[in-house]
């Protein structure tokens, strides 16, 4: 099953809907699109994404997440509350994946769950992996392959299976010669077609190429020093290859187990959250809510996107992965936390928005936002103020309508 951009949308309008809406979107999409950013673009500019000189701050935070971790058994919830502030790039691959349920809290169980994971994940491409050229696979796997070369922000139109990851790999990131290295699209697309031939209620829908990257790269972090943006993985050792590969599709398919109807038919989770943005967009600044009703910007025609690839095309990966420590150390992070931080990251353009007087600028706005440059700081304060939205109207009865 391939799913357009256009198809997807439609199941988000009723028959009510009428002309004047088809119209906003004919306009959304003659629109063009937004410059590639630099998803990585200087991992290592902090220490939460991989500074070089910690300040003694960092360093005594540090120390409180090996603290944490040295026991028998981690506590988890001591470690989630550490870890919604940001995680040191040191420690960030086992925090990763004991936060996400991929790793056991008790210590002496890790080496065997991981040795047992990643012999379970390559028994599936034993299994599977050579069907990808089957009449049934093929849609699914020309996409994938399509799209990893790519590998870039860039020409987010959901299409459906084997066809549709063959696609999406080279898009990952044209920028960044990481990416574009033939053993890393590889990885990409044996992850990709596993996960879409072990889920065939969604299948694969291209974005969710997007979700492998930050796992990607932080599991590329537990064997490097070096900046990631030109590192030749050849270099590494096969068994470490394979331990990146096997961890990043275990943990990407723990976060899409939390949001999978973002994907299935119809995409009713993101149908679902893009009218619960509007709704408490609405709530907490009607000025914002007014200006787009008045030129006639449907939250669709932005908000799509940063719910199907959870912001990823929206920000730098440092700082996508900055945001994932939160989300992973939040309840519900990605599958409620996330909208949270859609109202606040929408809001946080207020002024901008507010200058732009027809259809044409807000959606040009709406799509270019200008975080190229943005940190950790940058974040941090997009999430507080996520979270101080969350605590005002998650628990109030009827809390996104006025």
């Amino acid at each position: 099953m391939v799913k357009s951009l256009s198809e997807s949308e439609a199941h988000f309008r009723s028959p009510k809907d009428g002309d004047g809406e088809r119209a906003a979107l004919q306009r959304h999409q003659s629109l063009p699109h937004r410059p590639i950013i630099p998803m990585v673009a200087r991992m290592a500019d902090q220490n939460t994404s991989g500074a070089l000189v910690m300040t003694e701050r960092e360093a005594s935070r540090l120390d409180k997440f090996r603290q944490v971790l040295a026991g028998p058994n981690t506590d988890l919830e001591e470690l989630r509350k550490l870890s919604w502030s940001g995680i040191p790039r040191q420690v960030r691959p086992i925090t990763w994946k004991l936060l996400s349920g991929y790793l056991p809290a008790n210590v002496e169980r890790r080496e065997s769950t991981l040795q047992r994971k990643r012999d379970e994940y390559f028994g599936f491409i034993e299994q599977y992996y050579d069907s990808r050229n089957d009449e049934h696979h093929q849609d699914t796997y020309r996409q994938i392959h399509i799209d990893i070369p790519r590998m870039s922000p860039e020409g987010l139109v959901l299409q459906p299976k084997v066809t549709e990851i063959h696609i999406d790999i080279p898009r990952t990131n044209p920028l960044i010669p990481l990416f574009q290295q033939a053993s890393v699209q590889e990885i990409f697309e044996r992850i990709l077609f596993i996960w879409a031939i072990r889920h065939p209620a969604s299948g694969y829908v291209q974005g969710i190429n997007d979700l492998v990257t930050p796992f990607f790269v932080v599991y590329v972090f537990e064997y490097i020093k070096e900046e990631v943006e030109n590192f030749d993985v050849s270099s590494l050792q096969e068994e470490a290859l394979r331990s990146i590969e096997a961890d990043s599709f275990w943990c990407m398919s723990k976060l899409l187990d939390g949001i999978q109807d973002n994907y299935t038919f119809a995409q009713p989770g993101i149908q679902r959250k893009v009218r619960a943005l509007e709704e408490l967009v609405s709530r907490i600044d009607e000025s914002v809510h007014r200006h787009m009703q008045r030129y006639e910007v449907e939250y669709l025609q932005f908000a799509f996107r940063w719910m199907n690839n959870l912001l990823m095309r929206e920000l730098p990966l440092r700082c996508t992965i900055r945001l994932w420590d939160t989300y992973q150390a939040e309840p519900e992070g990605f599958s409620h936390f996330h909208l949270y931080v859609c109202a606040a990251f929408l809001v946080q353009w207020r002024k901008e928005i507010l200058e732009e007087k027809d259809f044409q600028g807000l959606m040009i706005l709406l799509q270019n936002l200008p975080t190229m440059h943005w940190g950790n700081e940058e974040v941090s304060v997009l999430l507080a103020e996520a979270y101080r939205l969350k605590f005002a109207f998650a628990d109030a009865p009827n809390h996104y309508k006025r």
